[in-house]
């Protein structure tokens, strides 16, 4: 493609070769475009946008239990769904994102909406629910609150939830966007953009998961609120600021049109014998409109069934001598592979959700657990939620481990592969790593319980056992976090076929959303099953009357049976290709033991 109209041919090098096109449509060029100075734009706006997000989630569990009077099963279990929601969204952008809007204007339109759920969750905090003045700390629960006052308290949160839900996929594979993955530099950038996009998340959530978090826990809701609505909004602006600096790709269509229209197309096709060699069977050119501009994706030899979808029949023949072309009953292989991706990476998928689990716990029994244990030093008190701060230093330690040695160990090791671990490498440790965190967490409570004093009616700080002593349950948290979604952003994102990129990225964000469901099913299910014979359960109102710990080693055992199915799922997938980068992808997805 040329670069710009009557440039010399030796100039056209300088415009981006993945098919990005600049604010105006055109071809981007590389040094106008994109690269570190837009990647900078987006991670600052990740950060901020992030200390938004956990100035309410964070403290959201215990919001209800004191402002809003909820118990912990069901404040643990409200939070698990309101964030599971979050994640569901992201399929609504990641959807609008890549079929219709494109990446830009779908995160600038889900921002607002962002913006506009915090609002009216600090009005509404500060004007009806806060009652009496003062309440919501931890000596002083606030009283009854009106239907009317809860109604609008959760339309405020879940437009908060549609707002980042929306945004949360398309910001980090906008990102990607801006680096070119056909240029060997800016490939290598590409992939070092993710990494420091979870650090700029979790620094985001550091000020949220401290200072907020320590004002909240004092009662000062409406003040944490404001916060992070203006972090919110100076995050739209700071985005909004880069504008004609960015990257974009084209939108593709709607995907789940292309799907089904495969499925319909290799369905009619049946009862046909596929010819031996593909190469027999129908395709575009990669610069077809049909497709987009994107690139093409090379025949694969699983799933044969679907290449019936591309076999060109004498009734086919016989249309486009008419100049007939029906994408119902014959579909380029390109559109036949883009099937074939998604169906291989639902398994992987599927395997991260127990993870989610795992990870959904720091937001509501680690926090309940951390508040029944001794919070003070001298007479400072720590907000339980606040602890989740040595999640944060341990996800940007391990990121600086892994980039500055683990990752340059491994490939000096390997000394042919120079990339280190790969993708499915690291999400198997990171499985590894949160099993070692439950299994932390439930010792931890053994110990808590001992030290606990069991006949006491305000559970809040009832054991002499320090807080601190979660912060190796944190810290490995923190630690699986690397591995797992970092390698998951980065495995979904390159795995994805070109139309898909948002997709891919709503693929992590939506196995957080059914943990986070997962999580609370089997809170509800353990306390419909330990609460029989009148037993007060595993998780009852007072910890110090039931088993947290065996909850936690529930989870490590389930975690435990998800690598074993993990690692055979992992052994089993093959890699996209794409053309022009068959090599490069032949190693991206392998799984080697």
């Amino acid at each position: 493609m040329a670069c710009l109209e009557g440039k010399l041919k030796e100039d056209q090098g300088a415009c981006t070769q993945d098919g990005t096109i600049d604010w105006h449509g055109r071809p981007a060029i590389k040094a106008k475009s994109g690269q570190w100075t837009a990647g900078i734009i987006i991670l600052l706006n990740q950060g901020l946008a992030t200390l938004a997000f956990f100035g309410v989630g964070v403290n959201l569990v215990l919001f209800l239990t004191r402002v809003l009077r909820q118990n912990n099963a069901d404040a643990a279990n409200n939070v698990s769904k309101w964030t599971g929601t979050v994640y569901i969204f992201s399929l609504v952008g990641a959807f609008l994102s890549d079929s219709y809007w494109g990446r830009y204007k779908t995160c600038a339109i889900f921002q607002v909406i962002f913006v506009i759920g915090l609002v009216s969750l600090s009005l509404s905090s500060y004007l009806f629910l806060i009652r009496p003045r003062g309440c919501g700390n931890q000596e002083n629960p606030c009283g009854s609150h009106s239907g009317l006052d809860i109604t609008l308290f959760y339309l405020s949160i879940y437009l908060v939830a549609l707002g980042n839900g929306g945004y949360q996929p398309n910001i980090a594979t906008f990102g990607a966007d801006q680096f070119d993955e056909e240029d060997p530099k800016e490939g290598h950038s590409k992939v070092a953009f993710f990494s420091y996009f979870y650090l700029a998340l979790n620094l985001g959530s550091l000020f949220s998961n401290t200072i907020l978090g320590y004002f909240e826990d004092e009662g000062m809701w409406a003040l944490g609120f404001w916060a992070s609505a203006g972090s919110a909004l100076a995050a739209l602006g700071l985005f909004l600021a880069g504008t004609t600096r960015y990257r974009h790709f084209k939108p593709s269509g709607n995907p789940l049109s292309r799907f089904f229209q495969v499925i319909l197309a290799a369905t009619k096709k049946c009862s046909i014998d596929l010819p031996p060699d593909a190469d027999d069977l129908y395709d575009v050119d990669g610069n077809d409109s049909s497709m987009n501009g994107n690139r093409k994706i090379l025949h694969t030899n699983e799933f044969k069934f679907l290449d019936r979808a591309a076999y060109i029949t004498t009734r086919d023949v016989d249309d486009q001598k008419k100049g007939i072309y029906s994408p119902w009953r014959l579909c380029p292989v390109t559109q036949v592979e883009e099937v074939k991706c998604i169906l291989r990476l639902l398994p992987i998928w599927l395997c991260t959700i127990i993870y989610s689990v795992v990870f959904t716990q720091m937001a509501s029994l680690f926090v309940e657990q951390g508040a029944a244990m001794k919070t003070t030093i001298s007479n400072f008190r720590i907000p339980p939620a606040s602890m989740s701060s040595f999640d944060i230093l341990s996800v940007a330690l391990f990121i600086f481990l892994y980039r500055r040695v683990l990752d340059p160990l491994v490939g000096r090791i390997r000394r042919k592969d120079s990339r280190g671990l790969t993708e499915l490498q690291r999400m198997g440790i990171g499985l590894v790593i949160a099993i070692l965190a439950m299994v932390s967490a439930g010792i931890v409570e053994c110990y808590r319980l001992k030290y606990a004093n069991r006949d006491c009616t305000h559970c809040e700080g009832s054991s002499s056992l320090s807080i601190f002593w979660q912060v190796p349950q944190y810290a490995f948290v923190g630690a699986s976090e690397v591995f797992m979604y970092v390698g998951q952003l980065e495995f979904f994102n390159a795995q994805a076929p070109d139309g898909l990129k948002s997709f891919g990225s709503a693929l992590c964000m939506t196995s957080i959303s059914l943990g986070n469901y997962v999580s609370s099913l089997l809170v509800t299910m353990v306390m419909k099953i330990s609460t029989e014979d009148h037993m007060p359960g595993w998780i009852p109102g007072n910890l110090n009357k039931g088993h947290l710990d065996r909850f936690y080693f529930l989870l490590a055992g389930l975690t435990t049976i998800d690598l074993l199915v993990y690692i055979a799922c992992a052994r089993w997938y093959k890699c996209i290709k794409l053309e022009g980068k068959t090599a490069a992808n032949d190693e991206h997805g392998s799984f080697k033991v």
